[in-house]
């Protein structure tokens, strides 16, 4: 059976391959990645990295900003140790520091992601969503004015500000405004990702600077860990410790996935090659599953290669707001993206779940958080 190591490496190789195009405009620049100590950050980090080491004349200066709330990860901590990128502990919510170099790309993804951890912390995650790019488009401006300008910036947003979007705007496209509850319990994601939006299209077009949004939907793979307490990494938990894999709902709920390989190319696409002042829907066209189709496919893959004995039942969670506001549908629209960056998905969802398996399988011994 391949090992961890072995499906990163794949991965980011094909990340390469993928996104060439983009990686060939950032060569011998520098590049900012907030929230770099994260899930997407993870693949987004070492693929700029193994560019770097296979290309050493074309080299990116990477430089990571994160508050490290969780800690500095082990593979984060090894890469740092090794050379090759700056770290820097900055919670974006905070005014920049003020010796702060000028970037020619940046990449704002620091932020909370997880339903059950932005719950934890709305105040926060409103703070890094409005404050941390207010400051980041600031800095962009007045670059621009120093005679330095920021050839791509983009602010990682989320399909979540398309609410629970009504049948006839599934497959979503950009140009859904979206029903979204202001005043619920995942709202202080969503509407703070909206404003977000709404300072980066103001800012490129006062300013002319080339800002760009990526709507990521429902990315999963390697970074993504076992703790997160969203519903891949609980199933591969359950079928690791060879307990019955729990679901909080009744399954019915469908969405796309898109394999976090694919998913880092279309972001890198639409950071250097995306019209400045809008948006664009990166993730998986199909298939739209259930949630229980989901567990199925894991639970079989279990079986099959890891001596999964458990069944799939259905619980009541104890948090009587747990699914209020969740979407029963997420499935993208990602015909802009095909269209105007060339970006077409190419890891299939079984392929992807077989990759996320493995890396889980070396990498399920954290502590709860």
């Amino acid at each position: 059976m391949a090992t961890a190591k072995d499906v990163i490496i794949n991965d980011l190789q094909y990340i390469v391959d993928q996104g060439i195009d983009s990686f060939e405009k950032m060569a011998n620049k520098s590049l900012l990645v907030t929230g770099g100590a994260g899930f997407i950050g993870y693949y987004l980090v070492q693929s700029i990295l193994h560019w770097n080491q296979i290309n050493p004349a074309k080299t990116i200066k990477l430089t990571i900003y994160d508050n490290l709330m969780r800690g500095v990860p082990d593979w984060l901590a090894q890469l740092d140790a090794q050379g090759g990128l700056q770290l820097v502990k900055h919670d974006i919510s905070n005014p920049l520091p003020e010796d702060m170099e000028a970037f020619d790309f940046i990449l704002h993804g620091a932020t909370i992601a997880s339903p059950l951890y932005y719950r934890k912390f709305p105040i926060e995650t409103m703070d890094a969503n409005v404050r941390g790019v207010r400051s980041l488009l600031e800095k962009c401006r007045v670059q621009k004015e120093e005679g330095h300008p920021v050839e791509g910036f983009l602010f990682f947003s989320s399909s979540e500000i398309y609410g629970d979007p009504l049948a006839e705007h599934i497959p979503t496209p950009e140009t859904y405004w979206g029903n979204v509850s202001c005043t619920g319990p995942r709202a202080c994601y969503d509407e703070s990702k909206r404003y977000g939006e709404t300072l980066c299209i103001n800012f490129a077009q006062q300013y002319k600077l080339p800002i760009k949004i990526v709507r990521p939907f429902n990315n999963y793979g390697p970074g993504l860990k076992i703790t997160d307490k969203r519903v891949l990494p609980d199933f591969a938990r359950n079928m690791f410790d060879n307990h019955d894999m729990v679901m909080y709902s009744d399954g019915s709920a469908t969405r796309t996935f898109c394999y976090i390989a694919d998913a880092v190319v279309g972001y890198f696409k639409v950071l250097v090659h995306g019209t400045p002042g809008e948006a664009y829907n990166i993730g998986a066209g199909s298939p739209e599953i259930s949630v229980y189709e989901l567990a199925q496919m894991v639970a079989k893959i279990g079986r099959d290669s890891y001596s999964y004995s458990g069944e799939i039942v259905r619980k009541i969670n104890q948090d009587a707001m747990y699914l209020t506001d969740s979407p029963n549908r997420r499935c993208p629209d990602i015909s802009k993206a095909q269209k105007d960056l060339q970006y077409q998905p190419g890891i299939s969802l079984a392929d992807g779940l077989q990759r996320t398996l493995i890396w889980y399988l070396e990498n399920r011994n954290v502590e709860e958080e």
